[in-house]
């Protein structure tokens, strides 16, 4: 037993510090492993305080719109701006309800949203997957390339013979209005898919197959059902352009029953004056809806950026 105890001990001065420690029980290494544990959790409070104070600063700009809304136009050019009025005038609402016919430019802008979130969801997915598992072949990776040129051109330079070909084809509506939605939201959306596919191990889908399970099959019942965090991004991607897009609508749509409710809110703007009370009013009745759809979906957003950037 003595032989036993004086050769480990020789072996252990034979041996450098960090060998040692390993030959000891492993004791240091754990102590050490904490250390950096420790550190990995310290938090920066500097940084953390200045972040929130920061974020703190997107309530002005809210705060500022609720004011004028609920102010009278002498109200509005009396003060700095920033004073609550006293008294308030929620009659600013009922008259933007009025004169924008709220209900119908809200049902056509929802219209037009929810119909080109649908067949964005829809037509960007199974386009990003099959660019995302051919994109070794020279067409597919040619195509992918392709796509992502569209998103260095301008919508004004394309703007005039849009309005001609859509007038020409019977696609200055609402349908066409999904339609282009769809197509010009197409590039950064694959974009967004391909690299978030890419990361889904392909050894699913080869069981899938081993299955007896088609492409298709494997893409609506494998696929499909994991891309839901991009779903949630994408959709609340589109579905804040489509809402609160003007200058598409203003070009395209002929028919002034069909306008949304950014054209719709354009009568408040004159050539010599803007009633700012009345619009900021319809600002914010037009703003609720989303507000509140991103309030609950937030979340998936933030996990489908982060879980999109990580491979």
């Amino acid at each position: 037993m003595t032989t036993a105890t004086t050769t480990l001990a020789q072996a252990e001065e034979a041996l450098p510090t960090g060998a040692t420690d390993a030959v000891g029980g492993g004791r240091r290494p754990r102590r050490g492993r904490g250390r950096e544990s420790d550190d990995t959790r310290r938090i920066n409070w500097w940084a953390t305080a200045l972040i929130a104070v920061c974020s703190l600063t997107v309530l002005i700009p809210l705060y500022l719109a609720v004011v004028v809304a609920l102010k009278t136009p002498d109200q509005l050019v009396s003060g700095t701006g920033f004073e609550w009025p006293n008294p308030v005038n929620w009659g600013n609402f009922a008259e933007a309800w009025q004169r924008t016919n709220f209900p119908q430019a809200l049902t056509n802008t929802a219209l037009i949203t929810v119909g080109s979130v649908v067949f964005t969801l829809l037509t960007s997915s199974i386009v990003a997957y099959a660019l995302a598992r051919n994109i070794h072949r020279p067409f597919f990776k040619g195509v992918f390339f392709y796509l992502l040129a569209a998103l260095f051109i301008p919508f004004p330079i394309i703007m005039l013979p849009l309005v001609k070909q859509t007038a020409i084809l019977g696609l200055d509506n609402q349908a066409g209005m999904i339609v282009l939605y769809t197509i010009y939201g197409l590039s950064l959306n694959v974009f967004i898919y391909t690299a978030y596919i890419r990361s889904i191990p392909i050894e699913l889908e080869e069981a899938a197959r081993v299955d007896g399970a088609s492409t298709w099959r494997v893409f609506w019942q494998v696929i499909f059902p994991l891309l839901a965090p991009m779903n949630a991004t994408v959709g609340i991607l589109t579905c804040v352009w489509a809402w609160n897009d003007f200058i598409m609508p203003l070009v395209v749509l002929t028919d002034p029953a069909a306008r949304t409710l950014p054209l719709a809110q354009y009568v408040f703007q004159g050539q010599f004056n803007t009633e700012y009370t009345t619009a900021f009013a319809s600002y914010l009745m037009a703003m609720a809806p989303l507000l509140i759809v991103y309030i609950f979906s937030q979340r998936w957003v933030i996990s489908g950026v982060t879980r999109g950037s990580i491979k």
